[in-house]
């Protein structure tokens, strides 16, 4: 049988939208396991999603927390591109790699892969990136596969990253002698 946080976090949108005080779905949920955090937390959720998560611990439902943000229907993140300059900006912050692009080109949305967590747009130096809305967001096991998939990315990209500067800083030191 699942664990508490894996059980609260299958009820999650999987939008890894940070609203909720949390860098992601998985730590919401870890945190309202060990009863750190409240049911009415992620506005992605909406008050179905508080309902949900106060039936499975067997607490009453509240409203959405405001602090916390307030529902808005599905909608995923697209880039106009006769605005994009190609910054690469928009890449780092999506938590499921749904943008696509190399620097100093234009850059896309991968619409079937976007959760619709907002997170790119405050990155944008051109104000390129919009929000259209969507009949529904990915599917949420989808949303935390790839998210899973693009922390074990960002961090194999860390260690390769100082791996080469130690080999770089060896081979300085060498030459040097």
């Amino acid at each position: 049988m699942p664990d508490l946080a894996t059980l609260i976090d299958t009820l999650l949108p999987q939008t890894q939208c940070t609203q909720c005080g949390y860098p992601d779905c998985r730590r919401y949920a870890e945190a309202v396991a060990r009863n750190e955090a409240d049911i009415n937390q992620c506005p992605p959720g909406g008050d179905a999603g508080v309902a949900q998560l106060a039936q499975l611990l067997g607490r009453e439902p509240k409203p959405l927390n405001p602090a916390n943000g307030v529902y808005r229907p599905p909608a995923v993140a697209v880039i106009i591109e006769e605005t994009c300059i190609g910054c690469a900006r928009c890449l780092k912050p999506c938590p499921v790699d749904a943008i696509v692009g190399a620097s100093k080109f234009m850059h896309t949305v991968i619409a079937e892969q976007c959760t619709g967590c907002e997170l790119c747009i405050p990155v944008c130096p051109v104000d390129c990136i919009v929000m259209a809305p969507v009949a529904a967001l990915p599917d949420p096991d989808l949303s935390r596969r790839r998210h899973e998939f693009h922390l074990l990315r960002v961090e194999r990209d860390k260690d390769e990253r100082e791996a080469a500067l130690e080999a770089g800083e060896a081979a300085a030191m060498r030459k040097n002698g």
